[in-house]
């Protein structure tokens, strides 16, 4: 595993290189989640490239600017620069693997940076393998607020049910999101995100892993599916809680999640 800074010189980027072991086609960019979701899935990620590198793929994880380990501030995170630090690291791993095959692994609200660059067209991923992808914003902010109140309680000791609910107010938690600061553009950007704003192309080939209950995804992948592009969505459930802390009954890298990705990227 190799560290790098990469990128153009005033927006410069974070990543980790996982070299492969052995001659491959293959590589993969870990597009990852944002705030809490991505220090929640760090260790999945991390072993999931190790696993990928021995195989012989070669994978670059990376952080977005103003994220991470990445140079920038939380309020500097916005749609816009995020989806073109996708392009940056899809570049560099292109550079870095001369890989013919470029697999793009985006989680949660990577997930959904990774559709908004692809649709871009400034990058050419090969495939898009999509993991829990954040179709709903206003639903995600809600959630994000939620588990926001819950912590301040546990930290705290909120015994009042009134603050409990000033707390919960949105106009309460806007600057502030479990622990990460989050610009108005950026909550605005959230809001606003919904099944229109993430439009497929046909130049590449579409994979969902996710509840299949939800129906914000439903009706994205419906409509996309009646435009005829390459998509198919696959149920799948895994004890893992994108916002939680691990616990026994969370673990902090599930065997059956890590198994189901490895055999997807393999397809």
């Amino acid at each position: 595993m190799t560290p790098l800074l990469f990128g153009p010189p005033r927006r410069q980027l974070f990543g980790l290189f996982h070299q492969a072991e052995r001659a491959g086609g293959m590589a993969v960019l870990i597009c990852p989640p944002l705030g809490r979701e991505e220090i929640r899935a760090h260790r999945f990620l991390r072993v999931l490239a190790d696993r990928l590198a021995r195989s012989g793929v070669a994978v670059l994880r990376f952080d977005y600017y103003g994220s991470g380990d990445s140079p920038g501030d939380d309020v500097e995170g916005e749609f816009d620069g995020w989806r073109r630090d996708v392009c940056v690291a899809h570049e560099e791993l292109e550079r870095l693997s001369n890989a013919s095959h470029i697999v793009w692994l985006g989680a949660r609200l990577g997930a959904s940076l990774a559709i908004m660059a692809a649709a871009s067209g400034v990058c050419d991923p090969a495939r898009l393998l999509l993991w829990d992808p954040v179709i709903d914003g206003a639903r995600y902010l809600a959630h994000l607020r939620e588990r926001h109140v819950d912590a301040l309680e546990r930290s705290f000791a909120v015994p009042d049910p009134g603050l409990r609910r000033r707390l919960a107010r949105e106009s309460e938690t806007t600057n502030e999101l479990l622990g990460y600061e989050i610009s108005p553009k950026l909550y605005s950007q959230l809001r606003a995100l919904n099944a229109e704003s993430l439009p497929l192309t046909a130049r590449y080939e579409t994979t969902v892993l996710a509840d299949a209950d939800d129906l914000a995804l439903k009706q994205w992948t419906s409509a996309q599916l009646a435009r005829q592009l390459p998509l198919q969505l696959l149920p799948f459930k895994h004890p893992m809680v994108w916002t939680s802390d691990p616990h026994p009954n969370n673990a902090m890298v599930p065997a059956e999640a890590l198994q189901r990705l490895l055999a997807e990227i393999g397809n």
